[in-house]
């Protein structure tokens, strides 16, 4: 069976339609790109380059006028074609798979980043096996999986296991309720905590703090992603180092500020 969710591909398909992510002003999706790149050295430049679950295409954008050839692969083809209308790049091809059937030839790439991605699969830890096996020896993954607040205190731990619960609920319903409910979130919940840690010397275990600088059109798209998934896993620090370990992949490093959490690793020599 394909590594893949069919009802959470359908689901990434319909929001990458509705936020096709090419509103967003060139400041911020330069700061969300150094945000989630911050690990990874783009000189020399990566010959062959693969983005896997690029979506709307958004971070492909960005990435393509650093690199030789680039791959954007996704599972929904719904997502692909918005893609192609984001991505226009000449070194830059679209390609329908899914992380264990991709049609390139073991250790084809010098660099694979994968960022929010494959916490929505069923068998992540065989996902970036899969991942791991397309790099060269001393090729580099980045990813971004979604992690267990295992930095973060009880009391934001169990207001977390709440808002879980919603999600569980809204992301069964239909898209339409599914996308009104999420609005409804980002203007009552996320946009008032994002502005008051903007505005005021919030702690920094303040919910939501990550948007504080970030547009509502940002959070608009976050809040339907959090809430409208079916499958969402989610990972402590130390779960992710021994799954990229049991990859293959060595000199893990793991960025000290938010997102949480994104790791870079590298592809053992042979």
């Amino acid at each position: 069976m394909p590594n893949v969710d069919l009802k959470t591909v359908e689901g990434f398909g319909q929001e990458w339609t509705v936020f096709k992510q090419n509103t967003l002003s060139d400041s911020e999706k330069s700061e969300l790109f150094q945000k989630y790149f911050s690990l990874v050295e783009f000189s020399p430049q990566p010959g062959k380059v693969l983005d896997f679950g690029c979506g709307s295409g958004r971070w492909s954008a960005l990435v393509a006028p650093l690199v030789g050839e680039l791959v954007a692969a996704d599972a929904s083809a719904t997502a692909l074609q918005v893609a192609r209308e984001n991505v226009r790049a000449a070194n830059v091809r679209f390609v329908l798979a899914t992380p264990d059937n991709l049609p390139f030839a073991d250790q084809y790439f010098d660099l694979i980043f994968s960022l929010g991605v494959l916490h929505h699969v069923p068998d992540t830890a065989g996902a970036i096996v899969s991942l791991a096996g397309k790099l060269r020896a001393g090729g580099t993954l980045l990813l971004y999986l979604y992690y267990r607040l295992d930095n973060r205190p009880a009391w934001f731990r169990a207001l977390w296991r709440v808002a879980d619960v919603g999600r569980r609920g809204i992301s069964r319903l239909p898209f339409p309720l599914r996308r009104a409910l999420a609005e409804v979130s980002a203007l009552c919940v996320y946009w008032p905590l994002a502005r008051i840690a903007k505005y005021l010397p919030v702690p920094a275990s303040w919910p939501l703090k990550f948007y504080a600088r970030r547009s509502f059109y940002t959070m608009r798209t976050d809040s339907l992603d959090r809430f409208g998934t079916v499958l969402e896993k989610r990972f402590t620090k130390t779960q992710i180092e021994e799954m990229v370990s049991a990859a293959g992949l060595t000199e893990i490093v793991f960025s000290e500020t938010e997102p949480y959490w994104v790791c870079k690793a590298t592809k053992a020599s042979l």
